[in-house]
């Protein structure tokens, strides 16, 4: 989402539509190479969603000195932010981590999303991540294989059950 967003924004600059960013134009183009055609290039590749999301860093490094660079940031963090407290408890004190490669992006996304999740969550704590993504898919299979409930019920939430044959 991020990546994408940055790219709309580099491409309302060379539109010459408001809402763009010259920073982020020129961080495209030297990425992608001219701009002129980019759309077309990409959304028919197997690999976009790859390809717009390895833009999302080069939105992280100019958020500092752009401030529309800055808002797409602020906007993914009111997104995270707005997904977590969804799946969140309302009661008790629930545990949040952060876990993936997207955080990796340090403060342009974190110091935002960090005061979203005050705001949204002011009951949660946050917490250090025991893994990576895939290390909590591979601990949810596990349990539930072993018939344990990998996740706590809520009735937001999908849930799987298992029936014996």
């Amino acid at each position: 989402w991020i990546g994408r967003a940055g790219l709309e924004a580099a491409l309302r600059t060379h539109d010459g539509r408001p809402g763009g960013s010259a920073r982020l134009l020129a961080r495209a183009e030297e990425l992608f190479g001219p701009v002129t055609g980019l759309p077309g290039r990409l959304y028919p590749r197997t690999d976009r969603a790859a390809v717009l999301a390895s833009f999302a860093p080069e939105v992280a490094a100019c958020a500092e000195a752009d401030p529309v660079a800055a808002d797409v940031l602020r906007a993914a963090a009111r997104h995270i932010a707005e997904s977590t407290a969804a799946v969140c408890p309302a009661s008790g004190e629930p545990r949040v981590a952060l876990t993936g490669g997207l955080f990796r992006m340090g403060d342009p996304l974190l110091v935002p999303l960090e005061a979203e999740l005050r705001e949204r969550l002011p009951h949660a704590r946050r917490v250090a991540s025991e893994g990576d993504p895939l290390h909590g898919a591979v601990r949810i299979a596990a349990e539930l294989a072993d018939g344990v409930p990998a996740l706590p019920h809520d009735e937001r939430m999908l849930q799987v059950r298992m029936t014996e044959n």
